[in-house]
């Protein structure tokens, strides 16, 4: 008899000023606790502006889910800054798959099935997650 093992792999690197957390594999009861240890440990450095790389996620769990609205709650918590990456349903995985198998697809079907989409600032890809926010329209003068 053959089990399937869980695995997850996370790793962090800075980019544009930003902490980007990049998360592979399957986040669950089992895989979880990974993802969380890392966030309080970049937040005890004093790392307050995180990008959650959830691209090469292929599954997550509602502990996943769980996991992630603390790690929301975290940043929160110390006036810290978490944007989350997922690319669109359909799109290109890490490793230039398309479909139902890319990656992070997953995590965004079940964020849409959850409606909890608005509690996050979803993104589309790292470069655009560490972005500077566009700066505001100027206000239109009367003639």
């Amino acid at each position: 008899m053959r089990r399937s093992v869980t695995t997850l792999t996370v790793s962090s690197e800075g980019y544009q000023g930003w902490t980007v957390l990049r998360v592979a594999g399957e986040i669950d009861l089992v895989t979880g606790g990974q993802i969380r240890t890392e966030l309080h440990r970049l937040v005890a450095e004093g790392r307050r502006q995180v990008v959650l790389d959830l691209e090469a996620v292929r599954f997550c769990d509602s502990s996943g889910v769980g996991v992630l609205i603390g790690a929301r709650r975290l940043l929160r918590s110390c006036s810290g800054d978490l944007r989350l990456v997922l690319p669109p349903p359909g799109g290109t995985g890490p490793d230039g798959s398309g479909g139902a198998g890319a990656g992070g697809g997953h995590v965004d079907r079940v964020f849409t099935a959850l409606g909890l989409r608005r509690l996050f600032d979803i993104y589309p890809d790292v470069a655009s997650a560490a972005a500077p926010p566009a700066p505001p329209a100027p206000l239109a003068r009367p003639a």
